[in-house]
């Protein structure tokens, strides 16, 4: 349909009488597109299955990426833009007092859903309702705790006002956080440039095959269409790679698919709906061969699953100390089992979106979400064949990450397009794509025995572990290093012999996700631990007790434990009383007990550096080499220089992009918090020495050196710097069940900001339930995922969330910046083994296998 084809749709959007295009597929196209309102976000069009394209038609919410406008015709819209300037002001100051915030990209389209709700049911609005009716939307950061406390705090008419932290310690509102309330600082699909492309990627139809033909004709010849790229136009390196430079940028006519989500071609055209159906046309002839789907038959295979790469073992990772096989002969108490985790979806609820921008020089800037923009930055560098110092990234701050955007997903072949074009260029991914091409959580298969004297004292433990890391490598090395690094838990085991083995298969590719293969290895661990405390006849809370990590005990892998794992006795007393009354009222129990590092470690040098510069209008300006994805590093880095510099933070601007070297790696592992907190310290410890100049750079950094690879030989090596601990107890009902509250009691050293802390630990505590009863990511026999939309991932829902309550612990971390040790990845390490210990007291059955409610228990190993 050509423009003079189209016809108008009338409508009232916020007051306004207007005409738009029927060409929209949806009022939210129409809306974002055709007249620039970003408030409400596409998170999963077109299936309408988050709720964050939420607005009101004729007073009423709807999902707006669902109604086609024919539907609304003539009809009155108001998004969050054409609000009362009053109740934005109330609605977002109560989401920001009350911390019910955090990546912000849910929340736009929740505080349009709780105005209806408000406007309906006003002061007698409670929280079982409001749970109820914010079904049709998702929070993967908050848990929704918090959601409940702000709109209980709106129904009400008792908002404080909002506060923002002072130094170390404080808490307070995050930084920028009406503004993301509000939709008003946009992410990047929000984004338009003049002279803007939109490019769309055609992924492959096969996991597993030759590429034979890419006919580029007919998406070519579509009106409105550009141009389109393959890998025959790449002028540099057509493979990139966190660690090993392994993952194509796009699979070329002679090459070989090796996962589902392999790019063929990227298509730019002048509007992103005209891209992608452009993109379906791409033709592509293929040779079809049988996948890898299963990782012991890819491992035991002569035959290379993936394209040009040797081997389908990605890595191996062993150690070994005493002599287990005695020690179990001689231990009063065994247990021999197999666990099996399942694959999960990070499910941000921000698809992955790049805009790439041609500057006046012939640089290029780059606007990306990634979790480390100068690993961004040197990848695009290279794909395009040109310096380092041609390329530009700056950090957009993204809508929920997890782990997922480590790895670059379109960036690369965005900046290629808007590189050879000379045009800017923005490509978001659709939902399904997103599903398709990023790194999940590996699966994992673990076969584990252990032994304990009469007492209950751990004696032995032995454990194999096979993780399915998918064709290319991301950081799935590193996830069955951590795994066997963490696979005896937070405990005393004298005699320990690990190995742990990352598969190359052609299932998803698996990579970093919170808990990083801690809390795979430790599902295991706390399911050995149920098991021998019944066979001693203790609670498991005791045998917990009997065996938990004291300072100048040899842990794991041969290191001896600092006074940091203090922290570990004191969360496993601080649920104590909890579990003394639950089980006092009859109710079903689990306590779960973890441990799990910050930072890299295993030899690795980090160096992290940040800026403070003082402006000439007064404001201080704080550069930071970290990724604010919800998680808060940017109020951290605010919050130290507060602490330091003494300057009111209203003052403080933060900012992240490559304009200086300040480059620390991925925003992962809990380092944000602990490095970046370190490096900001002494950067303002240096401008503070240098009598804070106007327009100085004064540049600190901070350094962790002193960590050991698990094969150095070293018979007591430091393998992390850092550790966090959690104790988590699961109350559920004896009778049903059903999980009735949580009690997460949290070591993190240091609270920088205590609300936001607690914030991070319910938010872990869903993602940590959905983990062990209902989330799953399965390929098919063809390696083809099975579940491709939000709903059928089996997310918790709000109304299905019990309730949280959260002990902050700090047992401060010698050496550590304040004494901080992360908070982030420890957060649903001990949440599965605590539910699997809850609900065999329900039914007297040990559960093996993720996720709980899918899987019948599979049983001892033969």
């Amino acid at each position: 349909m050509t423009t003079t084809d189209r016809v108008g749709v009338p409508l009232v959007v916020n007051g306004n009488a207007v005409e738009v295009s029927d060409s929209h597929p949806s009022l939210l196209a129409a809306l974002r597109q055709e007249l620039g309102l970003t408030s409400a976000k596409d998170g999963c069009a077109p299936s309408g299955q988050c709720g964050c394209c939420t607005v009101l038609v004729d007073g009423r919410a709807r999902v707006s990426c669902q109604t086609t406008l024919d539907k609304v015709a003539g009809k009155t819209i108001t998004t969050l833009e054409g609000f009362d300037p009053a109740e934005r002001d109330r609605l977002a100051g109560a989401f920001a007092a009350a911390g019910a915030l955090q990546c912000g990209f849910c929340t736009p389209g929740i505080l349009v859903r709780v105005k209806a709700l408000l406007d309906q049911k006003g002061s007698d609005l409670t929280r079982e309702t409001t749970a109820g009716r914010l079904g049709a939307h998702l929070c993967r950061c908050t848990g929704y705790t918090k959601i409940f406390d702000a709109v209980d705090m709106l129904a009400q008419g008792h908002i404080p006002p909002v506060t923002y932290p002072g130094g170390i310690g404080g808490s307070g509102a995050k930084y920028q956080s009406t503004e993301l309330a509000l939709g008003d600082r946009g992410y990047i699909d929000d984004m338009d440039v003049s002279g803007m492309l939109h490019g769309a990627l055609r992924l492959t139809d096969h996991a597993r095959a030759d590429v034979i033909r890419i006919d580029t004709a007919a998406a070519k010849a579509v009106p409105g269409v550009v141009d389109v790229f393959t890998a025959a136009d790449v002028p540099g390196e057509r493979r990139v790679g966190i660690i090993h430079t392994d993952w194509p940028i796009f699979i070329p006519v002679g090459g070989r698919t090796s996962y589902y989500g392999d790019v063929l071609a990227i298509v730019v055209a002048e509007d992103v709906n005209t891209a992608r159906k452009a993109a379906e046309l791409v033709d592509v002839e293929y040779n079809v061969l049988k996948p890898f789907v299963d990782p012991q038959v890819a491992v035991d295979s002569d035959e290379d699953a993936v394209w040009q790469l040797d081997g389908n073992v990605l890595s191996t990772s062993v150690y070994a100390r005493g002599d287990v096989d005695a020690a179990l002969a001689s231990s009063a108490h065994t247990v021999r089992e197999l666990f099996q985790t399942q694959r999960i979806e990070h499910a941000f609820l921000e698809p992955e979106s790049t805009l790439a921008v041609p500057q006046d020089d012939g640089s290029l800037m780059v606007y990306s979400g990634g979790q480390g923009v100068w690993d961004d930055r040197n990848q695009i560098a290279s794909v395009l064949g040109v310096d380092r110092d041609q390329v530009t990234v700056e950090l957009v701050s993204n809508g929920g990450a997890f782990g997922g955007k480590e790895d670059m997903s379109n960036q690369g072949q965005t900046a290629l397009a808007a590189h050879l074009l000379g045009r800017p260029v923005k490509c978001t991914l659709t939902r399904e794509d997103s599903l398709r091409m990023h790194p999940k959580r590996h699966p994992i298969r673990i076969e584990i025995e252990a032994g304990c004297d009469a007492e209950g004292k751990l004696t032995a433990m032995r454990a194999r572990l096979l993780g399915d890391s998918g064709p290319y490598a991301s950081v799935g090395m590193k996830v069955l290093e951590r795994a066997a690094g963490h696979a005896s838990g937070p405990y005393v085991v004298s005699n320990i012999d690990v190995e742990a083995i990352a598969a190359r298969t052609n299932n998803s590719v698996c990579g970093a996700f919170r808990g990083f293969g801690a809390n795979q290895a430790q599902f295991a661990m706390e399911g050995v631990m149920d098991r021998l405390a019944a066979q001693v006849g203790i609670s498991g809370w005791e045998m917990r007790s009997r065996n938990v990590v004291e300072p100048g005990v040899v842990w794991g892998p041969g290191q001896i434990m600092d006074d940091g794992c203090k922290g570990a006795r004191e969360c496993l007393d601080a649920v104590k009383p909890a579990y003394d009354a639950a089980r006092a009222e009859g109710k079903a129990i689990g306590v779960g007990l973890g441990l799990k590092n910050s930072g890299l470690g295993n030899g690795f040098h980090e160096v992290a550096r940040a800026v403070v510069r003082f402006e000439e209008d007064g404001t201080v300006e704080v550069r930071h080499g970290w990724t604010e994805m919800g998680q808060g590093v940017h109020t951290v880095a605010q919050q130290v220089a507060v602490e330091e510099l003494g300057v009111d933070p209203a003052r403080i601007r933060v900012i992240v992009d490559t304009t200086r070297e300040l480059g620390d790696g991925q925003t992962t592992g809990s380092r944000g918090t602990l490095m970046g907190a370190g490096s900001v310290a002494a950067a303002c410890k240096e401008a503070i020495a240098g009598g804070r100049r106007v327009g100085v750079d004064y540049e600190g950094k901070y350094e962790v050196d002193w960590t050991n690879k698990l094969e150095d030989d070293v018979e007591n090596p430091i393998i992390h710097s850092t550790f966090g601990y959690a104790a988590q107890l699961v109350i559920a009902d004896p009778e049903s069940g059903s999980i009735e509250k949580v009690v997460a009691a949290h070591d993190v050293g240091r609270a920088i900001n205590p609300m936001l802390c607690e914030g991070q630990i319910e938010g872990a505590v869903h993602m940590g339930l959905g983990y062990a009863l209902s989330e799953d990511f399965p390929c098919d026999d063809e390696g083809r995922p099975v579940n491709m939309t939000m709903r059928s991932l089996e997310i918790i829902r709000p109304k299905d969330m019990p309730d949280v309550d959260v002990i902050l612990v700090e047992a401060p971390q010698p050496d550590s910046p304040y004494g901080v040790k992360g908070v982030g990845e420890i957060g649903l390490v001990p949440t599965a083994g605590a539910v699997a210990a809850a609900l065999h007291e329900v039914d007297g059955k040990w559960r093996n296998r993720l996720p709980m409610l899918k899987y019948d228990p599979i049983g001892e190993v033969e």
